[in-house]
């Protein structure tokens, strides 16, 4: 159960301070205070390509404009566009100092693609326990670097940081562990990858900002994913030969893009019935919103997300049509849910990966140790936001049919 009370209470003691004092001037007007933070925290002053000022611009208007923001809210929303400033230019400064890491070989990416809540995350975490592959651990990709040996992570103070992070995010949201856990040191989702650009969900997920959703859903996805190789090329430099194993169900939004990024890339899609999962992502994003601003509009947001979610898949099944077939692996959830080992070593066939008696040790082990629901159990309801099962599927229906998706019953 979410733990309001500590919440509501900082925030009305938040509320109060603002009442007592003056009002808070404009995010807009905070820019420059916020890159002169960065600049100093990692003493590189060049953003790159200035087109990616106008994210933040586009983001700070939003906020001031459109946004609910409480007090907790705003701090939140000025801590994290700080967070990204730093790591922006603290790439910007290593890759200055080391311009042939651009130039560094990517070699047969693995992505793990679906709707979110179709078991993307178990199934990287699983992929992660191959001693071939590498994953972009938490703490790397919100501060990248090279990636140092294990054991000197603990001393590292942007490992502590994402500890320390990740504490105050389960702190705030412990029903978040049942829905998508994260560890510092476990794989993550390319979001904070697409957060570096000011080109990511994450944003006005947290935050009711429609025109920045409007402005995201307009650019050019290229800068982004140059960003997003140059990032991995950088954390791959103590060990280019192992195969990355990457993640993020936005991706689908981008589809083309990311292959024409990653030319020889290959793409595990897992599926499974949207009238189960959009209810559960509804449930995630309007409860993490709510942290931030008051009186969120549970229906609106679940309209939203079934939209945004069709076209995105939409999209998919559009670059697939004229993608070559042996590029993706099908995997359904009851698959997955089944026999992840097995479900994983028919990939690895499907794309020619080694697979070895240790692997399927690690895998296994791994399985036995993390069963479904060791973290607690997500409830929730479409009634509750407004959306039937009917519409959701009738939504969905070019994509149940060309993948064969079929429909599950509802929980009791």
């Amino acid at each position: 159960m979410r733990r309001r009370l500590p919440v509501r209470l900082y925030n009305q003691v938040q509320r109060g301070i603002a009442r007592l004092g003056r009002r808070p001037p404009p995010l807009a007007a905070s820019e420059e205070r916020l890159r002169e933070k960065a600049r100093r925290a990692t003493g590189c002053d060049d953003p790159g390509d200035p087109r990616f000022l106008d994210g933040l611009r586009v983001l700070l208007h939003a906020y001031d404009e459109e946004a609910r923001l409480n007090p907790f809210g705003r701090f939140m929303v000025e801590q994290q566009l700080l967070a990204v400033l730093k790591s922006h230019l603290a790439v910007r400064g290593q890759l200055a100092r080391d311009p042939s890491l651009r130039s560094a070989a990517v070699r047969r990416p693995l992505f793990v693609l679906g709707l979110p809540r179709t078991g993307t995350t178990a199934l990287h975490h699983l992929l992660a326990q191959d001693p071939a592959q590498q994953v972009l651990e938490y703490w790397l990709a919100a501060a990248p670097g090279p990636r140092p040996a294990r054991d000197r992570w603990a001393r590292d103070p942007r490992f502590r940081e994402a500890q320390r992070g990740l504490r105050f995010t389960y702190w705030l949201d412990p029903d978040l562990k049942a829905m998508h856990w994260m560890t510092a040191d476990g794989p993550e989702e390319c979001r904070q990858l697409f957060m570096q650009c000011f080109t990511d969900d994450t944003f006005d997920s947290n935050a009711t900002i429609p025109s920045y959703t409007k402005w995201y859903a307009q650019q050019d996805m290229r800068p982004t994913y140059a960003w997003h190789r140059d990032v991995l090329a950088l954390v791959q430099s103590s060990a280019p030969e192992r195969r990355w194993v990457l993640k993020y169900p936005a991706h689908l939004a981008h589809l083309q893009v990311l292959l024409e990024t990653y030319p020889d890339a290959c793409i595990l899609q897992t599926h499974r019935d949207p009238a189960r999962v959009l209810p559960s992502l509804c449930s995630l994003v309007s409860g993490w919103r709510s942290l931030y601003e008051d009186g969120v509009e549970e229906r609106a947001v679940a309209r939203w997300q079934v939209d945004l979610w069709a076209e995105r898949m939409q999209h998919a099944l559009r670059v697939r049509e004229g993608a070559d077939p042996r590029r993706f692996f099908d995997l359904h959830f009851g698959e997955l849910v089944a026999d992840p080992v097995d479900a994983v070593r028919r990939a690895y066939a499907h794309f020619g990966f080694p697979w070895s008696d240790e692997v399927e040790r690690r895998m296994g082990a791994w399985q036995a140790a993390n069963p479904q629901g060791r973290h607690g159990e997500h409830r929730y309801s479409a009634a509750r936001f407004g959306l039937s099962e009917e519409e959701i599927a009738e939504r969905f229906a070019p994509y149940l049919q060309r993948f064969g998706v079929t429909r599950e019953a509802a929980a009791a």
